[in-house]
This record gives C-alpha cells, structure tokens and sequence, in this order.
C-alpha cells in the first residue's frame, strides 16, 4: 500500500483547514487544535502507564460520538499508523487494523458523516475501491449515521376544523423535544432537510444505543470530540438553548478511560440550563486537566463565541485536583494550578484570581446579590413602551426604557411600586462589546432619583434614603476592584444578579476608592496589577447626574 494517503495530510494546505463551518452551532475543529487536544490524551495516558505510548497499542478503541469533519478520527488514524510500525509492520494490514478495530465515530449529519467517511477513509464509501480500509463489509465503516427524529411532547392543546369534512381535529403547538428541547416550530421538517435530532443523545439508555450502532461488546478507552453547541429552543427572537452539555454527559455515562472534549466556557459560570451540568463538572474529581481559550476567535478563528471556549480531560481514574491552564494568543498565560473545582458554585477561570477572591472571601461580608433586584425589577419587559409626555397623568413616572426615558402611571407598574419613592442606582442587564477581550465587564451606572422606575433593560442594583448613599454606592460600582470581582462570575454579556455574588456589600459611609480596596483587603502588588491588567480604568465612565425632579 502507496504512503500517499498518509503524506498528502502533510502538504500545504490541508482540506481540514479550509472548508467553513456550517454555523456557529456545530463548529469543525481546526487540525492544529485537534492535535493539542491528543497530545493532552497523550500525556495523561503515559503518566497513567508507565510511561507507555497510547498510539502503540493496537487494542485501544477511540470514539468520536459527535463526529463533523472526520478531523479527530483523521489524526488519530495517522499517530496509531506511526505508533504501530513495529507491532504491525505491513502498512496495508496495519491501516486496516486501525480502522477496523480502534477507531470509530458518530455522524451528525448525513453531509458530516460522508465528509469524515473521506477524511478518514478516502472515500466515501468504507467498502469502496479507493477506501484505505480493505476489511469493511458495508458502505458506513465503522462511522455510523442514520436519521433520527425528534419526540415531541407537553405544547398546547388547539382545536381546529377539517376545511372539507367539518370534523374537529385536536393538535399540539409549541411542542418541545423530550430529549434535546428543540422546538418544534424550528425542526419539525420533512425529508429532504437535516432534523438535527442528534442520535447519540436521543435515547434513554445510551449503553444500549452504542451497542445497536457497534455491537454489544463495545467499550470506549478514550472519547473525543467537539459536540454541537445549541439549538434553537422556541424562544423570544433568536432564543437557543445550549446542548453539548447533553452530549458530554451521555459520553461519560459510557465510562471510557479518557474523555477529551471541547465546548464553549460558558458553563463556567453561566448559560441557559447549565446549573446541574457545571454543578456535576465541578464535583467531579475525575476532571484531571482543563485548558482555556478566553480570548475570542483565538481557538475557532471567524468563529464568535462569547465568553472563548475551553477543553478538559476526564480520567477515570483519577481522584482529585485539577490543573487549569489559561492561553492566549496560543501560549500559556501565567502558570498551570492544580485546583478543587467545587472550591465555588462558578469555576474562578484565571488562577491568578484565586489568591484574591480567598482575601475577599474571607472576610466573610454579605454580598451585592442580596441587594441587587432580579430581571423585571418592576415587571416591565424591555420592549414595553410608554409615553413620552406626562401631561394627563395622575400619578406620573420617569421610566427609565432601552436607550430612551419614557413616561409611566405609577398604577401601571406590575411590581415593586414602593420603590419608586427611593433613590436607585440602575445597572444594564446586558454589558458587553463585539472586542476580543472584556475589559469592563459593567455599564456606567445611574442614579435615579424618586419618581422613577424602569424596564427590564436595567436592574436595581441599590435603593437608598439619601442622593448621597446613591452617589457613593454608584462610585463603588465603578471601581476596578467591583468589576473585577463581577468578572470572575460574568462570562457573556449578561450581567444578572448572580454576577454580583462575589462583591462585598459594604458600608457607604465613605467614597470607596480602588487604593481603599485593595488595603482593605491586604492585596499585593502583584495581585493590584492583575487586576488593574484585567479591568479598565473608570475615567471613560461619565459619571451620570441625578434625576433632577
């Protein structure tokens, strides 16, 4: 058998580096990505071995469930093909071994599954005669893909009537997916288009539904792979829920050896739905190493992801620690720290940050999460409109709407009218720039004197008695040392309540000042210059006046 298929990969440019993703929610992985990853796997399984080499042994079974461009599977078959030569020297039998016995993948897609059927056996069919393979009886190999649909279910109830016979028909509307939460709106489709009903997470028994794709028998060492992100969920606008989480907690319910896989960070700290999925992860002390890409477009260049993306290596055998790596610009930043991961309810992502949350956690303080308001402060949604003039009120309102003042009855509010009487500070809920780095991390805030309310674009980050606590309060917010602490739990541009968990609610009998801060609570300068490199200086925050009533 001809080298050729091994040495093409080489030459410039590689067919892996230059097809498009087909959305930002079912991402390729760069080659050069991929291959950071398996050197990962490549490190944990010879420190778990002896020092033994993963890529010569000819009895591992790899899996890719989640299978795009075929660009994991490919790798993996030319470091077994290296690995092998002494145990298998005869290159065809070699190849064949490691195709038909060790490496093996789920399609998403019909398009995906024929992409990495030529990826990793040069053809698109598995048995072909330009296949690599020479073992395969059927057309797919050993990467599976058949359509699957989804199951709808809960919606309400419509009665309709037959145009032509007059009878009564009883249908269901905004039905969701028991298994992925996609809308049926959105991917109720007909033949000729993807459903996007993921296999591998439609079911309820994933050991049963690998050994209808593979055979009884079948156990994973290691699992790799970068699943699809979201789909949409019904929602408001271009509303989408996250769904690799689904993917990676099925994969691990397989119980492989290793499980190496890429998702965005947003489970960090936040993301719709994720509460049990970071709690689950960050409990797990099987999570031996994760590496972060907080920059964005640096891991998946022309890809926007908010919050960066990261992967983490699960081994089964390991118990305790882990060791988080952050990069930038594609080198490490600062160095690895082995760390307990449920340490907080949010994984803290930088580690120079750990040193001075612990300061600050110490002390023991309530927090601003106690005093800042949920959404809908006063039962208002962002899009509600009210008048522009207060001419004919009764009782009228200043209401603060998105990017304009409105006029509102104070009868018309739906909740928390009492608060109209203090002064407030507002807070934007949504905080964020289209920049590869976050600097910020928080809008300038603004003090809203009684008489005033708002809609669900801001929340009440404070109420106080007198212009003076509301000055103060507003000036601590714009501290470096306040939007530090929010950054540690803000990782998209939502700017929610828990993102003000870590901030100390202090006294307001003083203008806090950054320098009062860090004395307050023993910062070095190294840890000063850390922060102060993560967050912006105030000085481009005009400082809003009060509502002169």
């Amino acid at each position: 058998m001809s080298q050729a298929a091994f040495t093409l990969r080489g030459r410039n440019p590689d067919v892996l580096t230059c097809i498009a993703n087909l959305s930002n929610d079912e991402v390729f992985t760069p080659p050069e990505f991929a291959n950071r990853m398996l050197d990962s796997l490549t490190e944990a399984w010879a420190s778990s071995n002896n020092g033994a080499n993963i890529w010569s042994d000819k009895s591992v079974k790899f899996l890719d469930p989640f299978t795009k461009s075929g660009v994991f599977l490919r790798e993996i078959v030319t470091r077994l093909t290296v690995g092998l030569a002494a145990a298998i020297p005869d290159l065809a039998e070699r190849v064949d071994h490691v195709l038909t016995n060790q490496v093996y993948g789920i399609g998403i897609t019909e398009l995906t599954s024929s992409l990495a059927r030529r990826s990793v056996y040069c053809s698109k069919y598995a048995n072909g005669p330009h296949s690599i393979a020479s073992s395969f009886t059927t057309d797919s190999g050993n990467i599976w893909f058949e359509r699957t649909e989804h199951t709808w279910e809960n919606g309400t109830k419509k009665f309709l009537v037959d145009p032509t016979t007059g009878d009564d028909i009883v249908t269901f509307v905004n039905r969701k997916c028991r298994y992925c939460g996609a809308a049926e709106s959105e991917y109720d489709r007909g033949p000729e288009l993807e459903t996007h009903a993921y296999a591998f997470i439609h079911t309820d028994d994933i050991n049963a539904r690998v050994a209808e794709f593979f055979g009884d028998d079948m156990q994973f060492d290691v699992i790799i792979g970068n699943p699809p992100y979201q789909l949409s969920d019904g929602g408001h606008g271009t509303s989408a829920a996250p769904i690799y989480q689904l993917f990676v907690e099925r994969a691990l319910d397989l119980d492989p050896r290793f499980a190496v896989f890429v998702t965005p960070s947003r489970w960090f700290a936040g993301g719709k739905g994720l509460d049990k999925y970071r709690a689950r992860l960050l409990g797990d002390k099987r999570m031996r190493n994760l590496v972060d890409y907080p920059k964005l477009y640096e891991a998946f260049p022309g890809v926007k992801i908010r919050g960066g993306v990261s992967y983490f290596l699960w081994d089964r055998d390991h118990q305790g620690p882990c060791t988080i790596q952050t990069m930038w610009d594609g080198q490490p930043l600062g160095e690895p720290m082995a760390r307990d991961l449920d340490a907080y309810d949010v994984l803290v992502r930088r580690n120079e940050a750990v040193p001075i949350l612990e300061k600050v956690r110490a002390e023991a303080e309530p927090t601003l999460e106690e005093r800042v308001s949920s959404r809908k402060p006063f039962g208002l949604a962002t899009n509600y409109q009210g008048k522009t003039s207060n001419l004919g009120m009764v009782q009228p309102v200043r209401l603060y709407a998105n990017q304009r003042v409105d006029w509102i009855e104070r009868a018309d509010l739906l909740a928390n009218s009492g608060w109209v009487d203090d002064w407030k500070v507002l807070m934007t809920r949504v905080q964020g720039t289209s920049a590869a780095v976050e600097t910020k991390f928080l809008s300038k805030p603004i003090i809203a004197g009684p008489g005033t309310a708002c809609t669900e674009t801001y929340l009440v980050a404070g109420r106080f008695a007198s212009e003076l606590e509301a000055a103060r309060f507003a000036t601590y917010l714009r501290t470096r040392f306040v939007r530090f602490l929010v950054s540690l739990r803000k990782t998209t541009q939502d700017a929610a309540k828990g993102v003000y968990s870590f901030v100390p609610d202090l006294p307001l009998d003083r203008d806090w000042t950054d320098a009062m801060l860090y004395d307050r609570y023993k910062l070095t300068e190294d840890e000063i210059a850390f922060i102060e490199s993560q967050v912006a200086d105030h000085d481009d925050f005009d400082r809003e006046e009060a509502v002169d009533e």
